[in-house]
């Protein structure tokens, strides 16, 4: 249908009558009396009672993009051209699902009612294209159906059963309202609605209402022994562990009583992962234009002036760029951060249970939305109540796997909403950022013993001591400059000479040679097979981690860190225990943690600042007792 008059000149003849043209039919077609505003401010997601407010705002901002066909005001959405709805944004895909907006007369919503509004829009838009199978259009069809019914009978106030519901759950959200408090309430307001009301009983139902198109989620089966996934060809089929022989599946006594061959009740899989694919999740974000330039900030946006504010200022994000150039060319290209530690999803503060959770962040983000919520993704929850450990490895093999497509050269393919083309997307995973323990179950390296330090590594300096029963780590002078004057202070160190230089660094390539023969059998069961010990003491390696699959992975200078807060607050826990007249020292050490943990970093003050904590660490030598110097406070050399 030819409209090319809704985007000519607002002082030309064409639009004027065509706009009074337009006023005519969605007079005709009032819905309640209420006419949706296209305009370019109102996208057809706020109703006027009166025509003159919608001319007035036509005139003002003119019609909003691609609605040729007028979804909202009579005519029919199927009339609409294919490539017009390939090219919908956000609001318009919503209008021409039926998105109607809400039914308050003449006043502008609410900043509450506005964010319902936009989140059916974002909710409609981000479910385009999973409904292409029929098994989603149906679905789609349900939540239009929703959406257009009225709360009750007779509601003049126009609520739907689609926004309520959407409306109460965001409350109990920003309230932090439990499951069982929210069901009461929806009970008892439901309960006060005249009969034959729509509102849901239950936060199931309310779920079932505004959830029938989220995010995929794979529940796998795993063995209770963390030895393998229940998944692919090889194990899906599977009653029983091939590793340690455990039963796949709970037993009760109820399942010995089979009909026809069938067991009577459903059976309860002894342990459980859930993978939340991120591939889909970053299709989403990308069909939002706002996400999607944010996502190109880092290129595009950044304050580029030499200091350190942001992962792309760094020397790993500038090799990678260099040494993959097809990878780097691209802004829209992802890099990722992971994380990952054990809570107790009962509130409990104790370690009778553990669940554990992988999270990933995109460093392509500026800073103010990196850890935002809304950007922050939680592909895996690993079922308690032990930890995985070792064994992590078993449950990030679906990650890797999409991590390792990701990484291919022709990636995956992607609508970009703001450029309105189609891409290549592809991404790696930039480091890992976890407390000391988690650190070391994600890298495969031993988190004690004589070699715990991961940058040391068989250089490092290490001491038993067997009172404490215990291992210190000291001799930090050999990290100063060669010229310092506490080389010649030997009398203050039990009259001993180090003239050794610091140790080198290891590259990935180094530390991959170290680790790409070993061979471990997961798993907590009898067929597990862990790394031997060296000498009776821990070996420096439990594994060779599965991040090592990933082709990029030895390329990388930064491949583990460890996060500042745990850092600092572990040091601190070490001092307040043999505090004795040493204030200086220590107002200097904060210093240097008040320097490193600045928004702005100046590099050219980063060897300054470790000559700094290094002589803390020198000076720390000569006033506390070896069991002072563990590995938390040896890492920070």
């Amino acid at each position: 249908m030819d409209r090319q008059w809704m985007y000519a000149d607002q002082r030309s003849k064409e639009f004027i009558d065509g706009v009074h043209y337009f006023l005519r039919v969605a007079e005709a077609n009032k819905q309640k009396g209420f006419i949706c505003c296209p305009t370019n401010k109102c996208k057809n997601q706020k109703e006027y009672s009166a025509s003159r407010t919608i001319h007035f705002h036509l005139f003002e901002s003119g019609f909003m993009p691609s609605y040729n066909c007028w979804t909202s005001h009579g005519e029919q959405g199927v009339e609409m051209e294919e490539d017009e709805v390939e090219d919908n944004n956000i609001p318009d895909f919503a209008q021409y699902v039926g998105f109607d907006g809400n039914q308050t007369g003449e006043e502008d919503i609410d900043a509450d009612y506005n964010d319902v509004a936009n989140d059916l829009g974002q909710m409609l838009q981000d479910a385009k294209e999973d409904c292409e199978s029929e098994k989603g259009a149906h679905k789609l069809d349900k939540m239009l159906e929703d959406h257009r019914t009225s709360l009750y009978p007779g509601c003049e106030k126009g609520h739907k059963k689609l926004d309520t519901t959407l409306e109460f759950l965001q409350w109990k959200a920003k309230n932090g309202v439990s499951d069982k408090a929210f069901g009461d309430l929806l009970k008892l307001v439901k309960n006060i609605l005249p009969e034959g009301n729509k509102l849901p009983e239950t936060m199931y139902e309310a779920k079932k209402i505004v959830c029938p198109l989220g995010l995929e989620v794979q529940k796998i089966h795993a063995c209770p022994n963390d030895c393998i996934l229940y998944r692919g060809e090889e194990y899906e089929n599977l009653e029983a562990c091939p590793v340690c022989k455990a039963l796949r599946y709970k037993i009760r006594r109820d399942d010995l009583g089979e009909v026809d061959g069938q067991l009577t009740k459903k059976r309860i899989p002894a342990k459980v992962m859930w993978y939340f694919p991120i591939i889909p999740w970053l299709r989403r974000l990308f069909r939002n234009k706002v996400n999607d330039r944010m996502m190109r900030w880092h290129a595009e946006e950044r304050q580029q002036d030499g200091m350190l504010r942001h992962p792309a200022d760094g020397s790993q994000w500038q090799n990678i760029d260099r040494k993959f150039k097809d990878f780097g060319k691209d802004a829209r290209n992802k890099r990722f951060g992971l994380s990952t530690d054990g809570m107790n999803r009962f509130g409990e503060m104790s370690s009778g249970h553990s669940t554990w959770l992988v999270t990933m962040c995109i460093y392509n983000l500026p800073p103010r939305l990196c850890m935002k919520r809304k950007y922050i993704m939680m592909p895996i929850i690993i079922q308690g109540p032990k930890q995985p450990g070792n064994d992590i490895d078993v449950f990030l093999r679906p990650l890797v796997e999409d991590l390792k497509l990701l990484w291919k050269k022709e990636g995956v393919l992607m609508w970009d909403e703001d450029k309105q083309e189609e891409f290549n997307l592809r991404a790696l995973l930039f480091v890992t950022i976890n407390d000391w323990p988690a650190l070391s179950i994600l890298s495969g390296q031993s988190n004690k013993g004589y070699k715990a330090c991961t940058h040391c590594m068989d250089e490092t300096e290490s001491t038993y001591l067997k009172h404490c029963r215990k291992v210190m780590y000291m001799g930090y002078r050999r990290f100063l400059a060669a010229n310092h004057p506490v080389w010649k202070k030997g009398k203050h160190f039990e009259h001993k000479t180090d003239h050794r230089t610091k140790p080198k660094h290891h590259s990935g390539k180094t530390v991959f040679a170290m680790v790409k023969d070993l061979k471990v059998v997961f798993g907590k069961g009898p067929g597990s097979q862990p790394i031997e010990c060296e000498d009776g003491h821990a070996a420096m390696w439990k594994k060779n981690s599965i991040f090592w699959e990933l082709p990029y992975w030895e390329f990388l200078d930064v491949r583990h860190a460890i996060d500042v807060m745990h850092l600092t607050k572990n040091l601190c826990v070490n001092l307040l225990g043999f505090l004795d007249n040493v204030r200086a020292t220590i107002t200097k050490l904060c210093s240097f943690m008040n320097a490193i943990s600045q928004k702005v970093i100046d590099p050219d003050r980063l060897e300054a600042l470790q000559n700094d904590v290094l002589q803390c660490l020198v000076r720390f030598e000569l006033i506390f007792p070896p069991s002072f110097f563990n590995i938390m406070t040896h890492f920070h050399w």
